[in-house]
């Protein structure tokens, strides 16, 4: 197949390395691509869509892609990655847009899958950047959005199949999302954010197509006729055009679902991985940790009281300090301060009281009493 894409109840005060939690202590989950599609019987490839700008997270992307945001330790992109293994991957291709270098530069640098990096240098929507692919993709196809954390069952895909499957998950408000309406087990219509509820079940951003030439001929005919939603080329209507043709799909309802979108969606995505796996505490220096947490091995925290439901990141430090509901980027350097509910750049530095903040990289933020 191609793919497109502590610790204890009680507080810890600098208890030994074996006594703390190891739950989440890698960060990534490194897979050599030829050996995961040798026991499979249908690899295929992966399209892993991370051109989008992302502008709901700023000041955060303006520096760097979305998927490049970390979230419980590392990056969406890596939660992403790192939830693929059970499939048999033959390549992964990336369609990047804006600061594409960095997505190219980290996959290479922690993954060993075939890649290949193709540039949308107008974004035009979905369905234009998995065209801008048909060069290198063909036969059976995952399509994954690369800013979308979910766990699901993909094992079955590793069974050749002539139905193609659209992931999804039940919501309470539909109207938010694009919804699958499904008729005797099949797929028959995609809406996108409904103004009266028609369905409950919300397109994740992950896609199975059996015969990926299928899909991009139903693209080819969006961009002949100008069909556009939104002044964009929408994979959704992309896939309705071949279910109009009599392609079948059928809809797979996901474990997890979290959207990374905006500040508060991060943080409440932080939240759930935090506690359910990600909780891992490194080196700490009389200070308090209230689980669950991450605290990379390289991050220094001295005198200061973390958690729940923070994230500190490598190379970052943290020094008299209270910290809760948070996530703290590489190389920051936050002294001082209570922060709740607070999202802090790389080499951001922070000084001063309480605060709620949502801090680019780079930035400089001191309050003088």
């Amino acid at each position: 197949m191609i793919l497109l894409v502590l610790i204890d109840p009680q507080c810890i005060r600098g208890v030994p390395n074996a006594s703390r939690t190891n739950q989440a202590k890698s960060a990534y989950q490194p897979i050599n691509g030829t050996e995961s599609i040798a026991h499979k019987d249908s690899p295929m490839k992966v399209i892993v869509l991370t051109a989008g700008l992302g502008t709901r997270l700023r000041p955060h992307t303006f520096s760097r892609p979305k998927p490049l945001v970390n979230v419980a330790g590392k990056p969406m992109l890596a939660h992403v990655i790192d939830s693929l293994p059970p499939l048999g991957i033959e390549e992964m291709v990336f369609v990047t847009g804006y600061l594409g270098h960095q997505i190219e530069a980290f996959v290479k640098q922690h993954y060993s899958y075939p890649t290949k990096f193709i540039e949308q240098t107008e974004l035009r929507g979905q369905a234009h950047a998995i065209h801008l692919t048909r060069e290198a993709v063909r036969g059976p196809t995952l399509i994954v959005f690369g800013d979308g954390i979910f766990s699901a069952n993909l094992e079955r895909l590793n069974r050749p199949s002539k139905e193609g499957i659209i992931f999804v998950q039940k919501v309470e408000d539909p109207r938010r999302f694009g919804v699958t309406v499904v008729e005797d087990g099949h797929i028959t219509r995609l809406i996108e954010k409904p103004d009266t509820p028609v369905s409950d079940l919300a397109v994740i951003g992950v896609y199975y197509v059996p015969e990926v030439g299928k899909l991009f001929e139903a693209i080819d005919y969006l961009m002949e006729h100008n069909i556009q939603t939104k002044g964009e080329f929408y994979l959704a209507d992309a896939l309705q055009v071949m279910i109009d043709r009599g392609e079948t799909f059928v809809p797979e309802e996901v474990e997890s679902w979290k959207d990374c979108g905006t500040p508060s969606a991060l943080l409440d995505t932080n939240r759930y991985l935090l506690e359910n796996g990600r909780n891992y505490v490194g080196t700490m220096s009389r200070s308090v940790v209230i689980p669950p947490v991450y605290i990379s091995d390289t991050a220094h925290i001295e005198n200061s009281v973390i958690g729940p439901y923070v994230s500190v990141a490598a190379g970052a430090s943290v020094v008299d300090s209270r910290i809760r509901d948070s996530i703290i980027n590489s190389g920051a350097r936050i002294t001082a301060v209570t922060l709740e509910r607070s999202l802090i750049g790389s080499d951001a530095y922070v000084d001063g009281t309480f605060q709620e903040l949502n801090v680019g990289d780079a930035s400089e933020i001191r309050f003088v009493g």
